[in-house]
C-alpha cells in the first residue's frame, strides 16, 4: 500500500468564538510545540554528552511537534497589531461599546483590522522547521491559498507590493479592494494568527477604522464582488483543499 509522506495538519472548526478564547487556544498550542522543541533540544544535548545513554534515543523518537489549522468566526472585534497605530482607529471606546464591538491589542504583525460574522478567519499553528523556514514565503503561501479560492469563483485575487494580504485590481489607482487581511506571529518557527477572508462580512464595520493602516483603499467581500451571499461552509472546504495544495500537507479532523 502506498503511504503519504505529507505533513499532517490537525484541522479544527471552532465555530463562533470570542476572540480572546481563540487567542488563548492559539497560545496554548504554540507553547506546547515550543516545549516539545525545547525537550528535543535537551535530549539531543544529553545524547551528545552521554553517548549511548539507555532510553534517551527512544524517548526522543516519540517527541514531535504538531501542526494545526483553526477556522473560526468572531463576534465583532477590532484587533491592533503590535506595530499598529491607534490613530487608525476612528471610533471612540464609548462608541465601540455602544455598537457591541470588542477591541484587543495583539501580538501579531500588521495594523488594525476587523473580525466579524460571516468572515472566515484562519489560524495556522505550523512548525515551519518541518516545512520551510522563510516567513516571506509562508505569507505568500497564505495569500496563494486565498487567490486560488477566489479563482474558483471567477475572481482574480492579487498581491499588492509591500502590502501583505489579497486584493482585487491592486494596480489600478482608486479601484484597489482588499478582500483578505493577514498578520502573523512566529516563535521558534511556530506560527500563530493568520488570515481574515471576507465572505459575507458586514463591511460597514470597516468605516470606523483605516484598515491595516492603508489610506484611501477600499475593503470588499466575496458577497459584494459576486452580488450574492455565499455558503460559508462551501468556502471553508475550498480554502481547506487549497491550503493542502499550497503547503503540500494533509488535513485531518
Amino acid at each position: 500500500m502506498e503511504t503519504s509522506n505529507k505533513q499532517i495538519v490537525h484541522f479544527r472548526d471552532l465555530g463562533n468564538m470570542e476572540y480572546q478564547h481563540a487567542w488563548d487556544l492559539q497560545e496554548q498550542l504554540l507553547k506546547e510545540n515550543v516545549a516539545v522543541k525545547t525537550a528535543i533540544r535537551n535530549r539531543q544535548s544529553a545524547m551528545a554528552a552521554v553517548e549511548g545513554e539507555v532510553g534517551v534515543e527512544n524517548e526522543e523518537v516519540i517527541l514531535d511537534t504538531n501542526h494545526y489549522l483553526l477556522f473560526v468566526e468572531h463576534p465583532p472585534v477590532y484587533t491592533l497589531g503590535k506595530s499598529g497605530d491607534m490613530s487608525n482607529v476612528l471610533i471612540s471606546e464609548e462608541e465601540r461599546a455602544a455598537k457591541g464591538i470588542s477591541f484587543y491589542n495583539t501580538n501579531r504583525g500588521g495594523d488594525i483590522t476587523f473580525h466579524g460574522r460571516e468572515q472566515l478567519v484562519g489560524y495556522p499553528i505550523l512548525d515551519l522547521d518541518k516545512i520551510y523556514t522563510d516567513l516571506g514565503r509562508y505569507l505568500r503561501g497564505l495569500e496563494e491559498v486565498i487567490i486560488l479560492t477566489m479563482a474558483e469563483y471567477g475572481l482574480k485575487g492579487e498581491r499588492s507590493p509591500g502590502e501583505t494580504g489579497v486584493w482585487l485590481d491592486a494596480s489600478i489607482p482608486g479601484k484597489e479592494r482588499k478582500i483578505c487581511a493577514m498578520g502573523i506571529r512566529c516563535s521558534r518557527w511556530i506560527t500563530m494568527h493568520g488570515f481574515a477572508f471576507n465572505v459575507n462580512t458586514d463591511l460597514n464595520y470597516f468605516n470606523y477604522i483605516i484598515p491595516c493602516g492603508i489610506q484611501n483603499k477600499q475593503v470588499t467581500s466575496l458577497e459584494k464582488e459576486l452580488g450574492r451571499k455565499l455558503d460559508l461552509n462551501e468556502v471553508k472546504e475550498k480554502v481547506k483543499r487549497n491550503f493542502e495544495k499550497v503547503f503540500m500537507v494533509e488535513l485531518i479532523s
